[in-house]
């Protein structure tokens, strides 16, 4: 009797499992139908208060919020050449934001295609793309008006590009694991300038409001996801996966955070500043740990936090405590987004 009722109650579990994950896929792309943006209705590009001059010192990178804007270097340059570097710093991180949601948009639409008809998945994926195109038209607009001729991504990084969307039908899992290495520390980073209440740029804070907003969904649909499917893998596609996320994690990090050769070179930076921004001191590196909170604990719960797993997160220089919760703030004092 015991024998034959435990594998009608795992298929119980299973198909509430099934349920639950399908509901939650139902009220996300309920919610990207009631609450969604426009960027060319919702930002009034052409009004006065959103003017781009080059005296304007609200472009000016923060010491609180901006790891370049709190170094002492930085701080010691005349105005307008803090302006500049403000500038094309916030232009080449959203020429960045829009690259890599290309790239998410490619993957998406190819993982769509071989979903089956009426999948909760396909539905939702599709509403997200949509909005990364948006967001892709908000940033590049956002570059357009600073006028600054940033080339976003590293080179070795556009040559992969390509290749990258074919990963989602492949290996899913970890092609969203990479979506989370994009997602995660550029909404760190927002959250960071939003909370701090600095006076920054009336463009940078609608395109950062709007993104922010929006990208909750979509980092709540990569974590059910994995969620999901990481429990599901064999023994050894678990552990493979386990080793390769604190890697995707920290080289997608580096993309992200870390401005391009022509910045350095464009504004004379010397090394020993870039060294102690990424990620040569003990500020800078309790910064970078403090990007994957969420995903450290995403790890842990999918039981891809095993003794190989852990070492290689520290050796990535990302190891540390996970979040209790999604988007649970770093409470320590003295460190800067990035």
């Amino acid at each position: 009797m015991t024998l034959s009722s435990a594998p009608r109650t795992r298929s119980a579990d299973t198909d509430a499992e099934t349920e639950k994950y399908n509901e939650a896929l139902r009220l996300l792309s309920e919610g990207s139908v009631d609450k969604h943006f426009d960027p060319y209705v919702d930002i009034d590009w052409d009004s006065r208060e959103f003017e781009v001059t080059k005296n304007d010192r609200r472009w000016i990178l923060p010491a609180t919020t901006d790891a370049i804007g709190g170094h002492a270097w930085y701080q010691a340059l005349p105005e307008d050449r803090q302006i500049a570097i403000g500038m094309w710093r916030q232009a080449n991180i959203a020429k960045v934001g829009l690259q890599f949601e290309n790239i998410l948009i490619r993957g998406m639409m190819q993982y769509v295609f071989s979903l089956p008809n009426g999948s909760p998945e396909a539905r939702y994926c599709t509403h997200e793309s949509i909005e990364e195109c948006n967001h892709t038209l908000m940033f590049q607009e956002m570059v357009n008006r600073i006028d600054a001729d940033v080339p976003g991504m590293n080179r070795p990084m556009k040559l992969i590009s390509p290749i990258i969307p074919l990963f989602s039908t492949l290996l899913p899992e970890l092609f969203f694991v990479g979506v989370l290495a994009g997602e995660e520390p550029i909404d760190h980073i927002q959250k960071a300038f939003l909370r701090s209440g600095e006076n920054i740029h009336p463009i940078m804070q609608s395109v950062m409001v709007i993104h922010v907003a929006e990208e909750a969904r979509h980092i709540s649909f990569a974590h059910q996801l994995l969620r999901r499917r990481v429990p599901q893998m064999s023994r050894l596609g678990r552990f493979l996966l386990s080793l390769a996320f604190p890697i995707t994690m920290r080289i997608l990090c580096d993309v992200i955070a870390i401005p391009p050769k022509k910045f350095w070179q464009k504004f004379d930076i010397p090394k020993y500043v870039k060294d102690d921004l990424f990620w040569g001191t003990e500020q800078s590196q309790h910064r970078l740990q403090d990007y994957f909170g969420d995903v450290r604990m995403l790890a842990t719960d999918t039981g891809m936090m095993n003794r190989s797993a852990k070492l290689l997160w520290k050796a990535c220089g990302i190891d540390g405590r996970a979040s209790r919760y999604r988007s649970e703030p770093d409470r320590s004092s003295g460190h800067f987004a990035a």
